[in-house]
């Protein structure tokens, strides 16, 4: 496939977060962009105005016929569209070249220097870091991220034709697989997406493997936790980082105001790096893209002042609301591990405030594999409000609910209400630090929530 030769891109699933930064790259090349998906979002509302069609049928009848010719247009898809969508087999049908999502991601990045980021979580801020610090790097360099960066409000960055790539590395149905990156980073391996592996160990090798395509030539990055884990599936050298462990890690980290500072001990010595996006989990990310930032000669003044300067990414520790009455954070975290990091740290930076969680477990298999990891992890939290699962691509499994998780959270304050009973739930609770967690729809009761206090904080002032 020469990238040159495509006039047309049509994307199956073009809200996803991945797919939408390819649909921006295509568009910004002068290619016609448009796709179908379920519903109207932010982010379709977005790429609508930057020029590109977008419908919400499925229904090839509504497609502009210069999508509906073979011989220049290309058709990409994700994997988290059924294989029945009735567009997807359409453009099978008619012999149409169909690609996956990372597929593409791996061409457009073939003639590269590339940098992939992979993990179960921390891949987005992680990746994101990298980006940013690499935009204070004299090349600059063009960025494929899962999230909505805050400095930049996109999940694209293009630098110049000799620029590094960073990409985020997905293992959701081996996606990570097509890419051949020349440095590779892993920031966990804990078991998720068991439904495509079958079991933790098969998901283990697909990370070896991962790991292993940067070749003898490539560097690595793992995090130590993460290595004890796929060790035995590696075949070349590699560093680790972390906070407890590895050859590279952070000293002397205390938490100023909110901000977490500490120092960097690796292939070089820095002090006093300023994160203002907090977290334990968030010093470990930084420690590998600041060595991701080392290895690629970026100076030590640079890094500390690109450290200083990155925001986060949209809904990674999020703040929605801060002061002295109240405080609101939103969060995507939909793994056990995830959702421990995030309310550690929340605990850890507001030791005195009673923490109230609000959680929208994502997926029905996820629930089913994981479910007293995710009551161990929200027994963090001071009250936990529990909504209804969110589903996404999957269909219902009998037995699995939100209740199998409320039935194993053993704190005195819980409640499983549905998603529409939320505002009325915590209008009749006294709260003063708030979390909403999850990678569903809960997203969008974050403006209700945030108006209404808003409101609150204004009237009581």
């Amino acid at each position: 496939m020469r990238l040159e030769d495509i006039k047309n891109v049509y994307f199956v699933g073009i809200g996803g977060i991945g797919m939408s930064a390819i649909a921006r790259w295509f568009n910004k090349r002068g290619a016609k962009v448009g796709g179908y998906d379920r519903v109207e979002t932010n982010l379709t509302t977005r790429l609508s105005l930057e020029g590109m069609w977008i419908h919400y049928e499925d229904s090839r009848k509504d497609i502009p016929k210069h999508f509906l010719n073979r011989e220049d247009t290309l058709v990409i898809y994700t994997p988290a569209i059924p294989e029945k969508h009735g567009e997807l087999k359409f453009f099978r049908n008619k012999k149409f070249d169909v690609r996956k999502r990372a597929e593409v991601l791996g061409i457009i990045s073939m003639d590269h220097f590339t940098i992939a980021i992979g993990g179960t979580h921390g891949k987005t801020t992680t990746s994101s870091m990298v980006a940013h610090m690499l935009q204070y790097h004299e090349k600059k360099c063009s960025a494929f991220i899962g999230g909505i960066m805050s400095n930049y409000e996109t999940n694209l960055l293009i630098g110049d034709k000799d620029a590094p790539v960073v990409v985020e590395a997905d293992e959701f149905d081996r996606s990570f697989h097509w890419l051949m990156p020349n440095y590779t980073v892993v920031t966990s391996v804990d078991p998720d997406h068991l439904d495509i592996y079958g079991d933790e160990m098969e998901m283990r090798k697909a990370f070896g493997q991962f790991l292993q395509q940067s070749g003898e030539e490539g560097k690595t990055l793992v995090h130590y936790k993460a290595a004890e884990k796929v060790n035995t599936h590696l075949e070349h050298l590699y560093y680790t980082y972390g906070m407890e462990g590895g050859d590279i890690r952070a000293h002397a980290l205390r938490a100023v105001n909110g901000i977490f500072i500490f120092n960097y001990h690796g292939s070089r010595t820095i002090k006093d790096i300023n994160l203002l996006v907090p977290g334990f989990h968030n010093v470990e990310n930084a420690l590998a893209a600041i060595t991701v930032a080392i290895d690629m000669g970026m100076d030590s003044e640079s890094i500390k002042e690109a450290m200083k300067s990155y925001r986060g990414v949209k809904r990674r520790f999020e703040y929605i609301i801060k002061s002295e009455k109240f405080i609101f954070i939103d969060d995507y975290a939909h793994h056990p591990e995830e959702i421990r990091a995030f309310l550690r740290s929340v605990k850890a930076l507001f030791p005195k405030k009673k923490l109230t969680a609000v959680f929208q477990p994502h997926l029905f298999s996820r629930t089913r594999d994981f479910q007293a990891g995710f009551a161990d992890s929200l027994m963090l939290a001071d009250e936990l409000i529990l909504l209804d699962i969110y589903p996404a691509r999957e269909e219902p499994i009998p037995g699995v609910t939100s209740e199998n998780i409320f039935n194993k959270v053993f704190i005195q304050n819980k409640h499983l209400i549905k998603k529409d009973e939320l505002m009325d739930t915590l209008k009749s609770l006294d709260v003063e630090l708030l979390v909403t967690i999850g990678a569903g729809d809960i997203d969008k009761e974050v403006p209700r929530i945030k108006e209404y206090y808003e409101y609150k904080l204004k009237r009581e002032a």
